[in-house]
């Protein structure tokens, strides 16, 4: 069938509206109508040449939620007219690290560099004018209709409106998990979060969550610091120098117990001063994306060893997206984790690009095409 999609046709380059052929499921596979999709930093890194695409023409977009339209033959678990959250990290339930609890690394993870099948690399779902198009994570939500692997496929209560359920897609979980898991966030802790977009935000709720007594957002953008007070945060400032200083005012000059970096382009700089600010034995969380091919760095190595530092990466933090999706779900139907209110603006799809233009001059926590029905 025929479907509409946003796609880059070289890098450096915009998102631009396109007719795509999308084939019809095959075993182990459903196709998707998309309700709502996430704008998310990730996608631009593509765009602007950050992240090599794996193949172009290719099909953005990772976070999101549909309806069910047709399910492979073959595939059990699934039915027409369910409603799904996508998780840009596909599970496979059986590898070593699916096994352990860890499914954010398991191994169908390898195949996101394809834009591919995850078990075929050189299998494609969606063309343009007879060329393979990549898939974004194996997803693309931000075409109208997407054919994806069950694996990466969370089946939800259809009483939650996909428009906010998108977002634990990416987002909520990569925020929410830096916090809760990757940095151990406990109660009375001394939090500060760098970058108060759609992952940093989650951040400051996870933190919150977990009993911080101080959560300190940084973020240049006022509209951003003054988001990040009504979500949790008991500080906003708008540098690093004067979060550190104040982490260190509260707790007799030693620093925060972690500082969790999401802005949208991480330097070896960003990661710096996230140690720096941290106590002896603290945690730096490193969350978000650099350029894929620079291996700066900027830390004091001092410190690093002598002081028992720690940094630490953070994938999807460290969710297993089959039990902590729903989970999330169900923190947001008891009021305990705010979901529409990261939505700053709703897009039409052919409106992507101006998203992304918003995205990047700050101007929204979350933005979120809603697709046509």
């Amino acid at each position: 069938m025929l479907t509409r999609g946003a796609v880059l046709r070289e890098t450096p380059g915009r998102y631009e509206v396109a007719e795509l052929e999308v084939e019809d499921p095959r075993q182990g596979e459903l196709r998707v109508r998309m309700v709502a999709s996430g704008l998310c930093h990730s996608d631009d890194h593509f765009a602007t040449g950050d992240q090599t695409p794996p193949i172009l023409p290719f099909a953005g977009g990772h976070e999101g939620a549909g309806i069910v339209e047709a399910v492979g033959p073959g595939t059990p678990g699934f039915a027409e007219g369910d409603h799904v959250v996508f998780s840009f990290l596909p599970v496979c339930g059986r590898c070593r690290f699916c096994a352990r609890g860890l499914q954010n690394l398991c191994d169908l993870g390898a195949s996101l560099g394809t834009g591919a099948r995850p078990e075929d690399p050189a299998s494609f779902r969606l063309s343009l004018d007879g060329q393979p198009v990549g898939q974004m994570a194996g997803l693309s939500t931000y075409c109208e209709h997407t054919t994806v692997s069950t694996a990466s496929v969370i089946k939800i209560d259809p009483d939650i409106p996909l428009e906010v359920a998108c977002l634990t897609g990416c987002g909520v979980g990569t925020g929410w998990g830096a916090a809760v898991n990757s940095a151990a966030v406990r109660p009375g802790h001394v939090v500060i979060v760098m970058g108060i977009g759609g992952i940093g935000i989650n951040a400051v709720q996870g933190a919150a969550h977990a009993g911080a007594a101080a959560v300190i957002a940084v973020d240049p953008v006022a509209f951003k610091r003054e988001s990040a007070l009504k979500l949790g945060a008991t500080h906003a400032v708008a540098d690093m120098a004067e979060a550190t200083e104040l982490a260190r005012s509260m707790t007799n000059g030693q620093g925060a117990d972690s500082a969790i970096v999401t802005v949208g382009v991480v330097t070896g700089r960003h990661l710096g001063q996230g140690l720096e600010a941290v106590r002896k034995a603290g945690t730096c969380v490193a969350v978000g994306l650099g350029e894929s091919f620079v291996r700066d760095g900027d830390f004091n190595l001092h410190e690093l060893v002598l002081y028992q530092k720690r940094l630490q990466g953070s994938l999807f933090g460290a969710s297993s997206p089959t039990a902590d999706i729903p989970a999330q779900l169900e923190m947001y139907r008891q009021g305990a984790l705010k979901l529409e209110e990261l939505i700053t603006t709703r897009y039409a799809l052919d409106d992507v690009a101006a998203g992304f233009d918003d995205l990047k001059a700050g101007r929204n926590l979350r933005g979120v095409i809603v697709h046509s029905a």
